[in-house]
């Protein structure tokens, strides 16, 4: 492939959480190793989060000190830049304004990870801005409701990606109004996840969560609300240890006590999250050390048949860690042959542990294979690129 000038843009500076740095890590260390020429810009009016004070603020110190440190680690180095549109000087840390609006003209092609950079006179210089959508549902239902902010938004991609494989088909029942999406997924670096080591005898299923996203994604279609929320999920699955005969950990912060106590009476254990998230390696150990992932999917992806996965739940696979994990469409797509199980109901949860006990050196090296087949930063990446046409 043609050496390149890429952008990627995003919000891991922003929003320094430990799963959403990896998921930028993946696009720009896979796109160096299609042999690219990477850039990571943020160029928001989003007012940036800071992971250890817990508030946002203008300050951006800590946005750009975590930048730079990701820059020395993944080689992109003095190829970065964070702007804060927010601030009527726009003032920058990393390549200065003049570069950005050079880099905006000159790039191949730009990515628009997660659509979460909004349009602005200067990144509107280009007309190749790939919009790749990691939450499937509610674009297609505002496109569908016929909001025209939604509707010019998305037109004003070059070509629109989305991790909802199942998007613009008949498994999906939202109507796509002549939007072509395009399918994708999670691109994963494998070998930053691989480790040689078992896990340890006293490991466990795992996962890590958000528990309080509802309300910021809720949506309502044709009479129904749609929950961008995994807690309801988490709910009417509390039993799963139980049934299945193993304490289950999740790493997330249920600040209601009545819940706690529920989900601790039916087997799970819990772990505080703000080491892993503030701490991007730590999160990566925490996935390795564990004996597979027990997951759900949030309501709109399950309910939407979306066909959506879980970057996380990749990361794990890419690990060698078989992952359970709530339908959404994704197994006519992969995860047939072991390694990775997809469940609807209780019974298929406890099934798919007792598989995984019975041959776990089986499931495991499937699960990895499963990853290197279909997740690789290298494959999904080049793949990406030949369809944008770019």
């Amino acid at each position: 492939m043609k050496r390149k000038r890429i952008v990627v843009m995003g919000f891991m500076g922003s929003c320094p959480i430990a799963g959403v740095i990896w998921q930028h890590v993946h696009y720009i260390v896979g796109l160096q190793r299609l042999g690219h020429e990477v850039y990571y810009i943020e160029d928001s009016a989003r007012i940036p989060y800071n992971a250890e004070t817990f508030d946002t603020s203008n300050d951006f110190s800590y946005a750009t000190k975590l930048l730079a440190r990701l820059a020395n680690e993944f080689d992109f180095k003095n190829r970065w830049s964070f702007c804060a549109r927010y601030l009527p000087e726009l003032r920058t840390v990393g390549l200065p304004l003049r570069k950005i609006r050079q880099l905006y003209k000159s790039a191949d092609a730009i990515l628009n990870v997660c659509g979460a950079q909004e349009f602005n006179d200067d990144l509107l210089a280009s007309d190749r801005i790939l919009y790749i959508e990691s939450d499937p549902g509610v674009e297609q239902i505002k496109v569908d409701q016929r909001v025209q902010s939604t509707i010019d938004y998305l037109r004003g991609h070059h070509a629109l990606f989305t991790f909802g494989e199942n998007v613009g088909t008949k498994h999906f029942p939202v109507p796509v109004h002549g939007l072509k999406w395009l399918p994708t997924r999670q691109p994963i670096v494998t070998d930053l996840w691989r480790t040689r080591r078992s896990p340890p005898a006293s490991a466990i299923f795992t996962s890590v969560a958000n528990w309080s996203t509802s309300g910021l994604k809720d949506i309502i279609w044709r009479g129904e609300k749609y929950l961008w929320s995994k807690s309801r999920e988490f709910v009417r699955f509390v039993n799963a240890p139980k049934v299945a005969g193993e304490s289950f950990e999740l790493a997330t912060d249920i600040k209601e006590e009545k819940t706690r106590t529920k989900f601790s009476k039916a087997g799970w254990r819990f772990r505080s999250p703000h080491d892993l998230s503030v701490k991007y390696w730590d999160y990566r150990d925490y996935i390795c050390r564990s004996k597979a992932e027990f997951t759900v999917a949030k309501d709109q992806y399950v309910r939407l048949n979306t066909g959506w996965f879980s970057d996380r739940s990749a990361c794990y696979l890419a690990a060698g860690r078989p992952v359970i994990t709530q339908e959404t469409g994704f197994t006519k797509i992969y995860g047939q042959q072991g390694g990775l199980f997809g469940f609807r109901r209780l019974p298929e949860i406890a099934e798919a542990v007792h598989e995984i006990n019975a041959n776990y050196r089986h499931h495991s090296r499937m699960a990895r294979e499963i990853a290197r087949e279909f997740f690789e930063a290298e494959k999904v990446l080049a793949s990406l690129l030949d369809r944008a046409g770019l």
